[in-house]
């Protein structure tokens, strides 16, 4: 497994950042060829052009937003064919107002060597550095 992490400090309320990052179908609009569908407990990104592509299945395990000053925690347990590992999604309120967003990640795409774990990390953090950003707009 791979792990990579990013930080993203926003103007945003804790909770309106927290609004934006567990809406999972805008998850999509951050990463190219991929859609985001959830029912409440799961969610699904499925990523590809028509019949080519894979779907990252992941158990949403822990969701408690952000409540009077008690940061916000997601977990998700990747449970795909082709994608496992974990995500947490950690937004909390910053001292001087706004908030801060932190995504870890840990995961491991089934066919790569284990060769591959640092420019898999490497182009994790890429990406969802992105991803954070075009949700926190």
């Amino acid at each position: 497994m791979t792990e990579f992490r990013t930080v993203r400090a926003t103007p945003l309320s804790a909770e309106e950042a927290w609004r934006r990052v567990t809406d999972w179908p805008r998850h999509g609009a951050g990463v190219p060829f991929t859609t985001v569908r959830s029912d409440g407990r799961t969610v699904v990104a499925r990523t590809g052009a028509g019949r080519f592509g894979f779907d990252d299945v992941m158990d949403l395990v822990r969701h408690e937003p952000p409540d009077g000053g008690r940061p916000g925690i997601c977990r998700l347990v990747k449970r795909g064919p082709l994608v496992t590992g974990w995500a947490e999604i950690e937004v909390r309120p910053h001292p001087r107002g706004g908030a801060v967003v932190r995504w870890r990640e840990d995961l491991r795409i089934g066919p790569l060597p284990a060769l591959l774990d640092r420019p898999t990390a490497w182009c994790g953090r890429l990406l969802f550095r992105r991803t954070l950003r075009t949700l926190l707009r």
